[in-house]
């Protein structure tokens, strides 16, 4: 390439600290989605060793891992099973997305560092 189509190197610069930029912020996105995706799972893992309450009010039911009632049919039924599983299924979304969005982000970060370095070893050869 002749010097004159070779574009300068404070713009080369520019661009790839903001290429940078945006795979960092791409990343901490990633990390927020898979933080709140583990709020949800912790949130899921405490209701299922907690005890609760049968919905009528009565007696309090034994948590649903630890306890050796858990075919005890007037506890298992008052468990809200449709809401465990809605939380379970709704943090699916988040882990998907945090896991795309933080390996894109990865990536494009290691292609900054590669590309960089590969202009480094041309300029030095030349």
């Amino acid at each position: 390439m002749s010097s004159s189509t070779r574009p300068s190197s404070t713009r080369s610069l520019v661009h790839t600290n903001e290429f940078r930029a945006r795979a960092r912020r791409t990343q901490g996105w990633g990390i927020l989605l898979l933080a709140v995706a583990g709020l949800l799972w912790i949130w899921f893992a405490v209701l299922l060793v907690t005890p609760y309450e049968q919905s009528d009010g009565g007696s309090p039911c034994p948590s649903l891992l630890t306890s050796e009632y858990v075919h005890q049919e007037d506890c298992v039924e008052s468990r809200d099973w449709p809401g465990l599983v809605a939380l379970l299924g709704g943090s699916l979304p988040f882990a998907v997305a945090g896991a795309a969005l933080y390996t894109g982000g990865s990536a494009a970060h290691r292609t900054a560092d590669y590309l960089a370095e590969v202009i480094r070893l041309d300029s030095a050869g030349a």
